[in-house]
This record gives structure tokens, C-alpha cells and sequence, in this order.
């Protein structure tokens, strides 16, 4: 009743997408300046987030695009459009503004989606799910989708850690490091969904 090939597939496949180690500094970055007890609830609620446009995505999918007549490249186009936009207020050090604490909750958007729920991940989970034709992969599909959230989940809320360490000044480093990672991030998706238009037509 499990395929653990069609689960390290799937798992490696997510991992490199949604990439946990590379996470860190951006999860750092978009919730410094917060109370360790918030910091550890944003972790929770980016991941629950995740794991919720994952699971319904990779249940509803396809049905979800061809009702709204979106494409997979407008899709990645328009959530490196989201990124980028974060990732010049993460360079220009806009996310240290009070406002920023009180009003806008990181842990939703960008960090749950599209940071951590992707077009990558989305589509990712809708193929793995279309190809699991049997039972034993369609439990190792879901085990995998469960297992790089828990992995994720691990590694946000371990990292602040990090924060203790490195203390205000590093915080600031680590915040403009993520603005480039994240805006490097963000035209590589735009990069790609436009490729794929040009190659569709």
C-alpha cells in the first residue's frame, strides 16, 4: 500500500521547489522585529496555508484552471509579479516599518502563498496526482505532500533560533540577502512562464 518510489519522486521534486534551506532567510527576513511567540504561530500558519492551496489544488486543480481559463504560465508569471513586489520592499527596507507588524500578516502572503504554495508546487502536486493511478501511489503522493510540510514547518520554526544568534545588525543583512534571493526567485518565475507562453504559441 506504498510506492516509495513515487513518494521520493515527489518529495525531492517538492523539496527543490519549495526549498527549505533557502526559506530560512526569507522566513527571517518577513518576520523580524516580532515576538518569538508570534514568530513561531507565523511558522505554523505559513505551512497550514501551504499545505491548504497544496491539497486543494492537487484535488481540484485542473477543474480550478480550465474554470477560470488560467494557464499554468499565467499562473507562474502572476505569482512572480506578487514576489517581486515583496522582494523591493525587503531591499528597500520597507517590511521595517511599524505598520508592517500590525496590519499584514507575512505568514499568509508571500510566505504561504506564493513563496511556499507556488505555481511550481501547484503543478507539481497536480501532475503527481493525475499520474497516481492506483492506491498505493495515491497515498504515497499525499504522504510526500505531508512529509515536505513537516520538513518545512521544522525548519521555520527552528530557525529563529538564528535571530538570537545574530541579533539586530545580522537581521538587517540577512533581511537585504533575502530581497535578492527573492527578487532572483521572482524573475526566474516570470522568466519561465514567459517561455512557456513564447513555446505554446
Amino acid at each position: 500500500m506504498f510506492d516509495v518510489a513515487v513518494f521520493g519522486s515527489l518529495f525531492l521534486t517538492l523539496f527543490v521547489i519549495m526549498d527549505p534551506p533557502g526559506i530560512t532567510p526569507i522566513f527571517l527576513a518577513l518576520t523580524s522585529g516580532r515576538p518569538a511567540k508570534v514568530q513561531r504561530r507565523m511558522a505554523w500558519q505559513a505551512v497550514a496555508v501551504a499545505f491548504g492551496v497544496i491539497t486543494v489544488f492537487g484535488i481540484l486543480g485542473q477543474q480550478i484552471l480550465d474554470y477560470l481559463h488560467v494557464s499554468v504560465p499565467a499562473l507562474m508569471i502572476a505569482g512572480g509579479l506578487l514576489l517581486l513586489l515583496i522582494a523591493l520592499d525587503l531591499l528597500t527596507g520597507k517590511t521595517d516599518e511599524p505598520k508592517q507588524t500590525k496590519d499584514v500578516n507575512v505568514a499568509l502572503v508571500p510566505l504561504g502563498m506564493p513563496l511556499l504554495a507556488g505555481p511550481g508546487a501547484i503543478v507539481s502536486v497536480i501532475l503527481a496526482v493525475q499520474h497516481a493511478d492506483s492506491v498505493a501511489s495515491q497515498v504515497s503522493v499525499w504522504a510526500a505532500i505531508i512529509a515536505m510540510h513537516v520538513v518545512l514547518w521544522l525548519t521555520m520554526r527552528y530557525s529563529l533560533v538564528i535571530i538570537r544568534v545574530i541579533k539586530d545588525g545580522g537581521v538587517v543583512l540577512v533581511t537585504r540577502l533575502a530581497g535578492m534571493m527573492l527578487s532572483a526567485i521572482a524573475v526566474q518565475q516570470i522568466i519561465n512562464g514567459v517561455t512557456q507562453v513564447v513555446q505554446g504559441a
